[in-house]
């Protein structure tokens, strides 16, 4: 089955983030009428998405996903899929992780998500529409030093598995993507600890470019190796 983006209102969820703004510039590519949603106006307007709708939001609040509705049936009275690439990340050992951190964690990483896409599922279903979420090649190779943040997007990838199953009797399509280490900058930008030493990692643009193919082609899942590694 293939999906046809032009015309589509696609909500991205950290569209100003390392992966989210190459993702939502190449769904504009494809034609999709993108709605932005993001923590920072400032930056969801650096995006470079002409025409695109903007709406500030706190992935971490339940009010989340009823924001992200409202904009995109405002601006255009549907809404027909959303990407979820926000995320945090924090290293260092177990023992040496503070709690506040390690409930941040969760709550950003997989909490947040669940709760958007409870809220999403309604219109969704109507639309025949899709969830993609970003999880990352730790859900399959879970790393010491990152113990935390290897459980919470093992955990988002567990959800996506379930509710793929789950969503389907409603006409919702999900994709959990794990694309392996990416140079979004989010190692620099980590809640606590300071990241291992790490290779360079894939290209943004072109990790965007193959999770916008596996929303066109309706994939279950692209692990890390079918980004090209």
């Amino acid at each position: 089955m293939t999906r046809a983006l032009g015309g589509a209102v696609i909500g991205v969820v950290g569209a100003s983030g390392g992966l989210g703004a190459p993702i939502s510039r190449r769904l504009a590519e494809r034609g999709a009428r993108v709605v932005l949603a993001g923590r920072d106006p400032a930056k969801l307007a650096r995006v470079g998405v002409s025409d695109a709708t903007t709406v500030s939001l706190d992935l971490r609040s339940a009010d989340a996903g009823p924001r992200l509705l409202a904009a995109a049936l405002d601006a255009h009275g549907r809404l027909d899929g959303v990407v979820n690439a926000a995320g945090v990340v924090a290293f260092g050992p177990l023992a040496e992780l503070d709690e506040v951190v390690l409930e941040e964690l969760f709550l950003t990483n997989v909490v947040g998500p669940l709760l958007l896409v409870r809220a999403l599922i309604p219109e969704l279903s109507r639309r025949g529409g899709f969830v993609a979420n970003l999880s990352a090649v730790v859900a399959e190779a879970p790393l010491p030093g990152m113990v935390a943040y290897s459980a919470t997007k093992a955990a988002l990838t567990a959800a996506d598995r379930a509710l793929a199953r789950e969503l389907r009797r409603v006409g919702i399509h999900v994709v959990d993507l794990r694309p392996p280490h990416t140079e979004t900058g989010l190692a620099g930008r980590a809640l606590d600890g300071v990241a291992p030493g790490l290779p360079v990692g894939l290209d943004p643009a072109v990790v965007a470019c193959r999770v916008v193919r596996a929303i066109e082609d309706d994939e279950a899942e692209v692990p890390a190796a079918g980004f090209g590694v």
